[in-house]
């Protein structure tokens, strides 16, 4: 159990360096990230952010939950879960968005990474992590909320999902326990 934390902590803290790369930016697109409040979570892997005084829809890149919103479809199984975990560490809380290489997609909703830093927590929501930031998107991953969703050119953490996925998979974490293939 110590042995399995310990690399959980080292994943998250090598993850979140790997994110938050000042010095990849490119000036041209913008800056590679930003500090948002999340006014409302949408879903699962889909919110609402204020930035720079703006509401932006933001999707998260590289997961899927399962839906609970999505018109004309059921509540699939384990969405309402998913639904109910992003609002408990999202809601009402700043982040760090972080984008990926294309910055939009189709239906013109924010494309990002999420990182939670711990000066930015509300106390009434317990901190789940000891590292000093978590990479939501793979949180949501490692606790069998989401599925690995690759869409190029935001596929940097890809294989980092994949793995994460697997390992939830195998454990049989919520939704691979409680849904079935």
């Amino acid at each position: 159990m110590r042995r399995e934390w310990i690399g959980s902590a080292i994943l998250f803290v090598v993850v979140a360096l790997l994110v938050l790369r000042p010095w990849e930016e490119d000036p041209d697109a913008g800056p590679a990230s930003t500090m948002a409040l999340v006014t409302r979570v949408v879903d699962g892997d889909t919110i609402e952010a204020r930035i720079d005084g703006e509401v932006e829809d933001v999707r998260l890149i590289g997961v899927d939950t399962p839906e609970t919103v999505k018109p004309g479809e059921p509540v699939q199984c384990f969405g309402p879960q998913a639904s109910d975990f992003t609002h408990g560490q999202l809601e009402g809380r700043r982040v760090r968005l972080v984008f990926g290489v294309e910055r939009r997609d189709v239906y013109g909703r924010m494309l990002a990474y999420i990182s939670i830093e711990d000066s930015t927590l509300n106390v009434s929501k317990p901190v789940q992590s000891p590292t000093r930031a978590r990479f939501f998107n793979s949180v949501l991953i490692s606790r069998g909320l989401a599925r690995t969703l690759t869409i190029a050119p935001n596929d940097r953490f890809a294989g980092l999902f994949e793995r994460l996925e697997l390992a939830a998979a195998r454990a049989g974490r919520g939704l691979w326990g409680a849904c079935g293939p």
